[in-house]
């Protein structure tokens, strides 16, 4: 008897603590269908591999692919709808075509649970996306965005207005030139700056002083801000562990390996994290963001 009531305690204890960082579900909350022409089996088994629970599909415009050879709403809609545990989508368009307003309000009607990828060369504060951020508004959804000096979103040293200017809006930055510009000495024309960080620049003020700012740590860009400098991305992970998701943003097919960024930026994360961030930072945030 006395053994059973210590196997029942045990799995009654078990089942109520915290998860581990290994086991912590895990939401992906960028990724793309076609992305440099990977099918979508291909893309599934990649997702299984890292572990992800479910993937945040940020479709490409109707004329632009997203440099990246993405495809469009209707393929994230096909794809969520195939795997509706494993898979949400976004709606996008080009900001500045007549039918933009019509094809986001489509697609959020339909389902989808934000805005972007937003990658296309136009001023982030510019008219367009004016346009883009007012459906974003009225649908209460986020709005992912690709910051990249002289390429795409361009004036991320103003965009604190459009913050201020959209208080119910959640914008998320992402790319070379949001995640360059956690560093107070960051030249605008450096892509993937190495070296230490110094605290303070652009995308760390906005994450401070905006509660609707967050940033999406994948790609390229992400794992290099955390690399670059750990000591300054452990302090950055802990102080901005509440506007942070995780997602993966890489084209392979594999999702392991030196060629796949995004289960490398997990496994920093995860290595250089409080653990009692993680929960909020690999699954929690996101689902605020999403709205789930």
């Amino acid at each position: 008897m006395q053994t059973l009531i210590s196997r029942r305690s045990f799995l009654a204890a078990a089942a109520c603590a915290p998860l581990s960082a290994a086991d912590t579900p895990v939401i992906d909350f960028h990724q793309h269908t076609h992305y440099s022409g990977r099918t979508d089996d291909e893309l599934v088994a990649h997702q299984r591999t890292m572990g992800v629970s479910l993937t945040v599909l940020l479709p490409a415009g109707s004329r632009y692919g997203l440099a990246a050879d993405a495809w469009g709403n209707d393929s994230v809609v096909a794809l969520a709808r195939r795997y509706p545990k494993q898979f949400v989508f976004f709606a996008n368009e080009l900001p500045d075509l007549p039918e933009t307003t019509a094809v986001l309000e489509k697609y959020l009607k339909l389902g989808a649970k934000g805005i972007g990828e937003q990658k296309f060369p136009v001023d982030c504060d510019s008219a367009p996306m004016r346009r883009v951020f007012d459906v974003a508004r009225d649908y209460r959804v986020p709005v992912l965005i690709h910051f990249e000096h002289e390429h795409y979103n361009m004036g991320i040293e103003r965009f604190h207005k459009v913050l201020e200017k959209y208080p119910a809006v959640n914008f998320i930055g992402h790319a070379q030139t949001f995640w360059g510009n956690i560093d107070r000495n960051h030249q605008q024309p450096v892509m993937y700056p190495k070296g230490p960080v110094t605290p303070g620049g652009i995308s760390d003020r906005l994450l401070a002083d905006y509660p609707n700012m967050w940033g999406d740590l994948s790609a390229g860009s992400g794992l290099n801000a955390m690399l670059r400098d750990e000591d300054h991305a452990r302090a950055f992970l802990a102080r901005r562990q509440d506007r942070l998701v995780w997602a993966s943003d890489c084209n392979d097919r594999e999702g392991r390996g030196e060629k796949c960024s995004g289960s490398q930026q997990l496994a920093a994360i995860r290595r250089l994290a409080p653990a009692d961030a993680l929960p909020k930072l690999l699954r929690g945030n996101a689902l605020k963001l999403l709205n789930l």
